[in-house]
């Protein structure tokens, strides 16, 4: 059986973050991955700057894709009512198709060793020789000195380690196009519509990025995705605008289910949970991508600044708290601000009425450089 030091589940952006990391002071690491790169993944495709410095002085921000500088926000009701402002940090945007195989390459280039196409089935912690078993689809199996759960919003190996959040059903899906369209090349949009609401912004290239969170109720009701999006979501203008009126890329949308914000733990069987296996902020916070970043990169440092299991679990666990916990909190309250007639009216007085209110909701949910 291989043995590693540190093989890390799921190859998303925080996975390779953390693999990059480790890779490059020294350690030895193996990636599972059940895809090949590039591949698309439903992602709202906005980083937050926060970010930004980190991946530079680590020569891991992606100049030579040209990202999209995002400098202003707009929301919508599902009325179509508006707000503007402008985002005190900012953002860039780009597309994980590129991201991801960018940093899958910079990963390579520092020693990462990729197993892809291949699934994680079970994890295994063997207390007696103190290291992990992985158990693949494929029936080989690996161990390890310290594994890092990167399988993102929802797993065969949650399943297999019974995690609390995979008995509640979630009443959300997720749908991503890219498209061609006429709008604002530095301003990320957040539409309104019942049950639900809708981002877009552009990546690379001149193409834009529409990703929205819907109800996997109305899915039933209208019985297919095009029907949804006419009945539904063309009721804000904008949004009706933005269909009938953009070249959409794709052939069929990306889509996933289960989309599930109830509280996961940072540390779960002695793996350390990064990404969205750590907890899923919600999309309308836009910044999903950077907290994956700064995950990785967190788990990382708490491996290679200690040397027994349970001061790096610990140290993992208080940083992932102090940066993390009260911001997935205030995006689970945020979210009700949207998706609804009433409330979305409400939400788009509040940010053209109260700068203070609007900055201290962006504030609260996003981080500092770092």
């Amino acid at each position: 059986m291989r043995h590693y030091q540190t093989i890390i589940i799921g190859g998303g952006l925080a996975g390779l973050i953390a693999a990059h990391q480790l890779s490059k002071n020294g350690k030895e690491v193996l990636l599972i991955e059940k895809k090949t790169y590039p591949f698309h993944r439903v992602c709202g495709e906005y980083i937050s700057n926060e970010v930004k410095e980190f991946l530079k002085k680590e020569e891991l921000f992606p100049q030579e894709i040209g990202p999209s500088k995002i400098t202003k926000f707009l929301l919508t009701s599902i009325k179509g009512n508006e707000a503007k402002m402008d985002l005190d940090l900012g953002g860039f945007g780009i597309s994980r198709f590129a991201l991801d195989f960018f940093l899958y390459q910079k990963a390579k280039d520092v020693g990462v060793k990729f197993l892809l196409q291949s699934q994680v089935e079970e994890v295994e912690f063997e207390t007696q020789g103190n290291r992990f078993i992985l158990k693949l689809n494929k029936g080989d199996s690996y161990s390890a000195d310290h594994v890092l759960g990167a399988f993102g919003k929802r797993s065969k190996v949650d399943k297999a380690m019974n995690r609390s959040f995979m008995h509640q059903r979630s009443p959300f899906i997720g749908v991503k196009y890219h498209i061609k369209t006429d709008f604002d090349a530095n301003t990320v949009a957040l539409h309104n519509f019942d049950g639900g609401y809708c981002g877009i912004n552009q990546v690379e290239n001149g193409i834009f990025n529409l990703c929205y969170l819907g109800s996997k109720e109305q899915l039933r009701q209208y019985g297919n995705i095009p029907e949804m999006e006419k009945n539904v979501l063309h009721k804000n203008p904008h949004l009706k605008h933005l269909f009938l009126n953009s070249q959409f890329i794709f052939e069929k949308p990306e889509v996933i289910n289960e989309i599930n914000f109830s509280p996961k733990k940072p540390v779960e069987n002695h793996i350390l949970m990064i990404g969205d296996a750590a907890g899923l902020i919600t999309p309308l916070c836009g910044n999903g991508m950077a907290i994956a970043i700064h995950t990785g990169k967190l788990a990382a440092e708490a491996l290679l600044q200690n040397k027994d299991r349970t001061s790096i679990e610990n140290q993992y666990t208080l940083q992932w708290n102090h940066f993390f916990k009260n911001r997935l909190w205030v995006g689970r309250k945020v979210q009700w601000l949207f998706g609804s007639k009433a409330v979305s009216e409400f939400s788009v007085g509040l940010i053209k009425n109260s700068t203070f209110a609007a900055s201290q909701i962006m504030k609260r949910t996003h981080g500092e450089v770092f």
